[in-house]
Formats: structure tokens, C-alpha cells, sequence
């Protein structure tokens, strides 16, 4: 057991893309966690397939190292606002924050998202001004930004008093001046940081165990893991213990095996204290906000809350003409199953059942988060259809209100014009306008997180790829209104068959296709985007009439321009009320929700005639 004196639990929190996980790489390395000829690879944190692919970090997760005799146990959390839950439960963990900021572009919103949420749990913290190298930093700026951002949150004297360590994380470099970090050649300076200013766990009130259950995780060969924090008492091997669930219940249950984080891998431990982060197996029936405790004295510690879910979506069954045919798990029952298995590990969502046996709507904290379980899905087999993003509205005193996001983008100077005229009709009110240097300026703007959907894409097409654009959580306002999601229609294949390229050269005139010859396409599916506000019913299986007599000019070369490449998350922007994205191990096809034409002619008619009566 590690006695309370040597022990540092410290989480790393940031703004995504600041650094995190690269700065956690060489902090491993530098702790001799690795051999000398170990081959590793970057960003060694991030272990799920879509956090490599995606650069991102999605869960947060636990290592540790042992410096100068300390066991310093290090929480990674994401960055990504959608994620808020992982970091929720990360900071339960920990007594201290190392607050990663970069350089050049400062404390963005999810840095003030996570600093607000460790100030308010007391937890001091250590500044690391990361990036330093950049072109355009300008640390000295950065860090006057960082000490307003702490006033601006409520900071009290001793949390105020920080330590600022300048680093270039990406070369595991770090000193205690800007032009000292250049030349340093070790993160001694940060591990110092941490010994000082974060503090080892304070003693257990109660001499019976107590440990809430932050995350779940699981073993083929001892089942369900309990990751926690002992708070007090001691957790020995083969012990019996309570798991205290919701509204009280108490469940007995025994230590069947105990293990410690040691670098990158779980050591089987025999015992051990407060302030030691721990994974226990034993306990089968067991949920994240369960507190393990004394079976003589069980006393519960307060439940695990996160922040309200903003956005939902609907998860049914592939009932197209194409299901079944490319996933292993295709039934409700198999959908179900697999999305309360997820909400049961992840706290920041919720499934509820629907009138229909086919349909489950989830809840979640923003679109990324609902694209990630859908993707996570579509690796695993299933197959699925989803429906576009919506924003989960409430009525307070009669009046209906919904969520609104504050959006902080960072941009080209010339751009401004254009992102402030696309945010018009989208709702988005401009609050603050920062200019940064000369060449670049930030925008805030509040808006509704409806108005965010689709938006990602016309951000970066807009300021060339070259802006950065975050946003979090901003309470609810009175609905504003319509917004007009797109204003084109949909291109949609009117038989099943396979793409054409004779076809696909005259419906390219009409607007941009999603598919290519050779192609499966179904009635209803949505082939391409119309350059109209209408949708089209389109032939895309149209063969060339052959005769046989050739004559000059016959023969016209079929010039086609490349489809657009519509992933997951494109498809779900893109996606209008009364369409689906349909999606498979193999493949991500866009469909109208009722296939087939006769329907939707009907269901639109009736529409207008409704509107119109209203009108008159």
C-alpha cells in the first residue's frame, strides 16, 4: 500500500487540440514507464481506433508514474465540450489540475468550461503554457488572459497563486521561462510543479472503506471493474463490501480482485488506502455513482451528476430494401441492447424507448458525442438507421425554450464578413469581436444549438480551412424562431438499381451526386443534393439507347466530376427532417424516411393544404 504522503493525483485539462495527450506521451517516457527500446507510438493515450483516426481524445483516462519516490497518478480527459460527462468524472478523482493552454490561441471555451468546473470543486491548479515554439505565440498575452479568466470565474487567493511552467510538449521540453523552454531538455521543471503545488490526498474521515464509483470497465477473465478513488478506510483483497445503488440500495458483494494503475497497465495490488485511484472486481451489479463502503457501516457518497443533455436522436431499425444484408446485428432487440449497454457506461446519456418497438431516442450532450456511438456501433456490426440531430426543448412557465451554445471562433481577419452572414440566419447574435494580432480575430457569438447543425463544414469552407471554432453550453433562451436547415433538395433515385456513369453525366447538371457508377441504389435513397429548393426524383440506373448505327458525334465522352464523400457526420448535418441516414459495417447511405414517392407526394400535399389553412 502507498502511503497518502506519496501520492499525487493530478488530471490534465484543456481546450481540445491544446496538447493534453502529447504532453502525457513524453511525461510517461520521462518516468521510465517505457524500456529503452520499446517501440511506442504517439499519443500512446488515445487507444480507441476513433481517437487515433480522429486526433481527439473521447474518454478520459488513468495512468502512472512514480517521480522521485511519488506515485503521481495523471487523469487524460477529452477537450471536446460533447464530452463534459468524461471530465465531470475525471476531476472526482483527482486533488489538483495541471491547465494546459496553448500559446497562441489562449483559454478557449472548453478551457473555461473545465477550469470553472475544478474551481468549483476547491482543486488548485498548475498553468502549462504549451506551444511555445508556435510562430505566433505570445505567451506573455496569453498568460494575462489566463489570470482574467481566473478572476472572471470566481477564483479565490490560494487558487489564484499558480505556478506557470512554459513547455513545447511535442519535444517533451519545459522551463519556468519563455526562453528557457527552448533550451530545457527534460519536463522536470512540471513534475517539480506538481510535488509543490498539488496536494497529496487528505485523510480519510471514517476508518470504514468508502470509494464512489466513477467509471466501469471490463475484464474477460474477473467480468465487471469498479474504477474509483478510495475516500477512507482501506480496500483489501477478499474483503466483503456494500455497493450502495440508487436510492439506497444495498447490495453485498466481495473483493475478488484489486489492482493499482502502474504506467500504462493495471498491477494486482493486495491492498490499498485513501487517495489511491483503484480498480475493483466483484461486484457484477454495479453502476457509475455507486458507492462501495463498509457492509457493517454502509454510508453512501453523493452521486455523480453531469450537465443536462442538449441534443437527441433517433436510433431504428434498417428497414430498407438493403437490410441485412451487410451487418451482423440488425434486430430492435439487438439495438436496444447495445445502446443501454452505452448509456450504462456513459452517464451523459440517456435512452429512452419510443411508441414504436422499431425506435429508441437517445440524449446526449451535442451531435459529436451522438456520431461517436453511432460510429462505435457501425465498427462493432450493426446496422442502423438515424435521424437528424434536434435539440431537446423545455417549457418553463408556459413558455417553450430551447438550448444555446456560445461559439467562439477564431479566424482570418477577412472572413469575418462572411461567417457573420451565415450566422444571421442560423440566429446567432454577436457578443464580443477581439482582434489578435493583426491578421486574425475572434468572434463570439450566442446561438441556438440547432443553429450549430451543419455548421462545421460552412465554417471551414468559409475561412478556408484556416479557422478554429468551439463552442459550450449556454442555459436556455425563449425559441427563436424557424431556421432553415438547407436550402437545397435532395436528388432521389426513383428504382433500385446500380449507378450508371451515362446517367450520373446528366443528373451532375442538376446538382452534386453522393454516388458513383457501379453504385447500389435503392427508391428513396438520396443520391445527390439538387441545385433547387425542390426535390427530384432522378433515373440514376438510365442506360444509353444502343442502335446499330454509328455515326459521328454519337459517341459523347462521359466527363464526370468525383462524388462527394459524405461521412457520418457530414451525412447527419446534412440530413432534413423527413430524411434518415442509413448505417452499416460497409457502408453510410442517405434515404428519405418514407421510400417510397407516392407517400411522400401525399404527406407533402397534406402538409401545405395545413399550412395553408393556417394562413387563412
Amino acid at each position: 500500500m502507498t502511503p497518502r504522503e506519496k501520492i499525487r493525483n493530478v488530471a490534465i485539462v484543456a481546450h481540445v487540440d491544446h496538447g493534453k495527450t502529447t504532453l502525457v506521451d513524453h511525461m510517461l517516457r520521462q518516468a521510465g514507464v517505457f524500456r529503452t527500446n520499446e517501440a511506442v507510438v504517439d499519443r500512446v493515450m488515445d487507444s480507441n481506433d476513433l481517437e487515433r483516426e480522429k486526433g481527439i481524445t473521447i474518454l478520459a483516462k488513468n495512468t502512472a508514474v512514480n517521480y522521485q519516490g511519488v506515485k503521481i497518478n495523471i487523469v487524460d480527459t477529452p477537450g471536446h465540450a460533447d464530452f463534459g460527462g468524461e471530465v465531470e468524472r475525471a476531476l472526482r478523482l483527482v486533488d489538483g489540475v495541471l491547465l494546459l493552454v496553448d500559446a497562441a490561441e489562449g483559454p478557449l471555451p472548453q478551457t473555461r468550461f473545465v477550469l470553472s468546473k475544478a474551481l468549483a470543486m476547491g482543486l488548485p491548479s498548475v498553468v502549462v503554457i504549451n506551444k511555445v515554439d508556435r510562430q505566433d505565440a505570445r505567451a506573455k498575452e496569453v498568460l494575462d488572459l489566463v489570470y482574467s479568466l481566473y478572476i472572471d470565474l470566481g477564483a479565490n487567493e490560494h487558487q489564484i497563486d499558480f505556478p506557470v511552467i512554459y513547455a513545447v510538449a511535442r519535444e517533451g521540453r519545459a522551463a519556468h521561462t519563455v526562453a528557457d523552454a527552448f533550451h530545457a531538455e527534460t519536463l522536470k521543471p512540471l513534475f517539480d510543479a506538481i510535488l509543490t503545488h498539488i496536494p497529496a490526498p487528505l485523510p480519510g474521515e471514517r476508518e470504514g472503506l468508502q470509494m464512489l464509483v466513477d467509471n466501469l470497465d471490463y475484464d474477460d477473465y474477473v467480468g465487471r471493474l469498479a474504477i474509483g478513488r478510495i475516500t477512507s478506510g482501506v480496500a483489501h483483497e477478499g474483503d466483503a463490501i456494500a455497493v450502495i445503488r440508487e436510492e439506497g440500495k444495498i447490495v453485498p458483494a466481495r473483493i475478488v480482485r484489486l489492482y493499482a494503475y502502474e504506467g500504462l497497465k493495471r498491477t494486482e495490488v493486495k491492498d490499498a488506502g485513501p487517495g489511491e485511484i483503484v480498480c475493483i472486481a466483484g461486484a457484477e451489479e454495479i453502476g457509475i455513482g455507486d458507492t462501495l463502503s463498509d457492509p457493517n457501516f454502509p454510508v453512501a457518497l453523493p452521486r455523480i451528476s453531469v450537465e443536462e443533455p442538449t441534443m437527441s436522436m433517433v436510433f431504428k431499425v434498417n428497414d430498407g430494401p438493403f437490410a441485412g444484408k451487410e451487418g451482423k446485428y440488425v434486430t430492435s432487440r439487438n439495438i436496444r441492447e447495445r445502446l443501454y449497454r452505452e448509456a450504462y457506461r456513459n452517464v451523459s446519456i440517456r435512452v429512452e424507448d419510443t411508441d414504436s418497438p422499431d425506435s429508441f431516442k437517445v440524449v446526449g450532450r451535442g451531435e459529436l458525442q451522438l456520431a461517436v456511438i453511432v460510429e462505435n456501433m457501425r465498427r462493432e456490426g450493426y446496422e442502423l438507421t438515424v435521424s437528424n440531430p434536434e435539440p431537446i426543448l423545455k417549457e418553463v412557465e408556459g413558455e417553450v425554450q430551447e438550448p444555446m451554445e456560445l461559439l467562439v471562433a477564431d479566424l482570418p481577419a477577412d472572413a469575418v464578413g462572411g461567417v457573420t452572414q451565415s450566422m444571421g440566419p442560423r440566429k446567432g447574435r454577436m457578443v464580443d469581436m477581439q482582434p489578435l494580432g493583426s491578421s486574425r480575430t475572434r468572434l463570439q457569438f450566442r446561438v441556438p444549438a440547432r443553429g450549430l447543425i451543419g455548421f462545421r463544414n460552412e465554417f471551414l469552407t468559409l475561412t478556408r480551412g484556416e479557422g478554429i471554432m468551439s463552442s459550450q453550453f449556454d442555459g436556455y433562451e425563449p425559441w427563436q424562431g424557424k431556421i432553415e436547415k438547407r436550402k437545397s433538395g435532395a436528388i432521389v433515385s426513383d428504382r433500385e438499381g446500380d449507378v450508371v456513369a451515362y446517367a450520373c453525366f446528366y443528373c451532375q447538371e442538376r446538382g452534386a451526386l453522393f454516388v458513383k457508377p457501379g453504385d447500389k441504389v435503392y427508391t428513396g435513397m438520396i443520391v445527390g443534393e439538387h441545385s433547387h429548393d425542390n426535390d427530384l426524383d432522378f433515373n440514376i440506373c438510365k442506360e444509353k439507347k444502343l442502335t446499330n448505327i454509328r455515326a459521328a458525334g454519337r459517341d459523347e465522352n462521359i466527363i464526370l466530376t468525383p462524388p462527394r464523400d459524405m461521412g457520418l457526420e457530414k451525412a447527419l448535418e446534412w440530413i432534413a427532417e423527413d430524411e434518415l441516414v442509413e448505417v452499416t459495417p460497409q457502408s453510410i447511405r442517405l434515404r428519405k424516411k418514407f421510400l417510397d414517392p407516392n407517400m411522400r407526394y401525399k404527406i407533402e400535399r397534406d402538409r401545405k393544404r395545413g399550412s395553408a389553412g393556417v394562413t387563412a
